[in-house]
């Protein structure tokens, strides 16, 4: 194995679409060691011959056919894996088929667990907000699981929370729709404030940090985005009104390993494969 390893994560919106349009042509020039993806809405045998048969798949597909889909290419094979988040009764509750698939790997001594994960998009008032919240519930106890089993994990997808201003151009007119509502963006100010201390979210509410690290927030500064999904709608692509919704958030020892990070953006409009862009992270192993 090369002395990094580059970990890449893309909400697909499709991936037979996705390959129709170009994401083939991406993937053979990126240089992706392992390659979570979301929105998969494939059966196994269309993504094993998409990707070819240099790749290793794991995937979970979504029990209602033609939504989500969580899966995970690697060039070389994990060593175990895992599917769906929280206990039985939880994941009946947050409908997680499709949506967390974990992979450990083992490399030169040492062992990384990757995680795609597709959070529930959400709507307010509606059942599909409900869910949104008992899905990060869920997933702020397994990243308390995780930060005690191991030292280096990412959980990678698309989150489909704005965490701050800087995530979102247009940040004054969302503040009260899913994807910025202030207790979402509260859960992200615990996820990444320092672990065991007491954090205030942006939403008053009061709870001990988790300490993950925000990769491309920390790479990036504080700047507007680099965002990562655009609306189809009018001129956003071409005028960078975006959000930035995909992350890769990873253990304080993993993010002390980041080489590099970018979000792949594409050159144009017309050459977009999906409406999210890659987010590129290489870790130093």
């Amino acid at each position: 194995m090369a002395e990094t390893l580059r970990v890449a994560s893309v909400n697909v919106n499709g991936i037979r679409a996705a390959y129709r349009k170009g994401m083939g042509d991406w993937v053979d020039s990126s240089g992706v060691d392992v390659l979570a993806m979301q929105e998969v809405r494939a059966d196994d045998s269309h993504i094993l011959e998409l990707l070819g048969d240099e790749w290793h798949v794991l995937h979970d597909p979504c029990e209602i056919k033609g939504r989500a889909g969580v899966a995970i290419a690697s060039r070389v094979p994990s060593t175990a894996h895992r599917i769906g988040l929280g206990a039985v009764e939880v994941q009946e509750q947050i409908q997680s088929s499709g949506r967390w698939l974990e992979a450990d790997f083992d490399f030169g001594g040492g062992s990384l667990t990757v995680i795609s994960n597709y959070t529930h998009s959400g709507e307010v008032d509606t059942p599909r907000q409900e869910a949104k919240w008992a899905f990060l519930d869920a997933m702020g106890a397994r990243m308390s699981e995780l930060s005690a089993e191991r030292e280096l994990a990412a959980i990678v997808g698309d989150f489909n929370v704005g965490h701050r201003e800087f995530d979102i151009k247009n940040w004054r007119g969302n503040v009260k729709r899913s994807g910025f509502l202030p207790r979402e963006r509260a859960y992200f100010d615990r996820f990444f404030g320092p672990l065991g201390e007491t954090i205030t979210g942006v939403d008053g509410t009061e709870g001990p940090g988790f300490g993950w690290v925000d990769v491309g927030r920390r790479f990036a500064g504080e700047v507007d985005g680099p965002y990562t999904w655009w609306s189809n709608r009018g001129q956003a692509f071409d005028n960078d009104t975006g959000w930035r919704i995909d992350y890769q958030v990873v253990t304080p020892a993993l993010a002390e390993r980041v080489v590099d990070y970018r979000v792949a953006r594409y050159p144009s409009y017309d050459t977009r494969w999906s409406d999210h862009a890659p987010v590129v992270v290489d870790y130093r192993i």
